[in-house]
């Protein structure tokens, strides 16, 4: 067999193994390798092909990895953190916009207008016109006041925490502006890994009203306790 012949024979080695070649030219590899009534067989090629043979066995029998079960869950938190991150930043463009622009055109502006706001002020006060007060609702807000998140509801029966520990679990949960846990901590309690997955999964199916500003929903954090725990024996 000159080389050239077995070179060309051997790069179709993997095509050969997956059934990805024609029927006639899987019959001229075998008889290049086995042989035929006028010659016998390549043992180069043979060898090349056991070894080929040999690779694609041991690749098939490598089982897949077998993911952690809570994966699905770490990965909603982490793309809630990411969300978060982007929000934060989006923020922070709009802050130092604010600061960069808008600001000291209003504090040019302000000063402008003081003089005027004064002079205003002192002919009201001679005309003796008073404003009439207006009525304020008992539900409403002082402007600017900041509201914290509140629980409201779960998308699923909440359960209890089994921990071996019998302890309280208090958390520290930071929500976002949809009401949705993005992230937290246990800050009192037991924090092993059962007791976090167990945690997270509660939080995951939460429901928040978020925490707000001037009545415009925020991120804000809120404590939230697991009592009610049970203890393994």
């Amino acid at each position: 067999m000159n080389r050239k012949s077995c070179a060309a024979i051997q790069e179709s080695f993997s095509a050969y193994l997956d059934g990805a070649i024609s029927g006639r030219e899987m019959q001229e590899i075998s008889c290049h390798i086995e042989g035929s009534d006028d010659g016998a067989g390549c043992a180069e090629c043979a060898r090349e092909l056991a070894a080929w043979k040999l690779t694609q066995n041991t690749i098939c029998a490598v089982r897949p990895a077998k993911a952690p079960e809570d994966l699905a869950l770490r990965l909603r938190i982490a793309i809630s953190r990411e969300q978060a991150r982007r929000e934060s930043r989006l923020v922070d463009r709009l802050s130092l916009a604010w600061d960069n622009a808008v600001r000291p055109m209003l504090v040019q502006v302000s000063a402008g207008l003081a003089g005027t706001v004064v002079l205003l002020g002192s002919i009201v006060m001679l005309l003796g016109i008073v404003a009439a007060p207006q009525e304020v609702l008992a539900n409403d807000e002082p402007l600017g006041a900041v509201t914290a998140p509140h629980y409201i509801y779960s998308t699923v029966p909440p359960g209890a925490i089994v921990t071996p520990h019998q302890a309280a679990i208090v958390v520290e949960a930071s929500v976002n502006a949809a009401g949705k846990v993005y992230d937290f901590t246990i800050v009192s309690g037991p924090q092993d890994q059962g007791v976090w997955t167990q945690v997270a999964n509660q939080l995951m199916v939460s429901v928040f009203e978020p925490a707000s500003a001037f009545g415009v929903p925020i991120r804000g954090r809120v404590i939230v306790t697991f009592s009610g725990i049970s203890v393994r024996g």
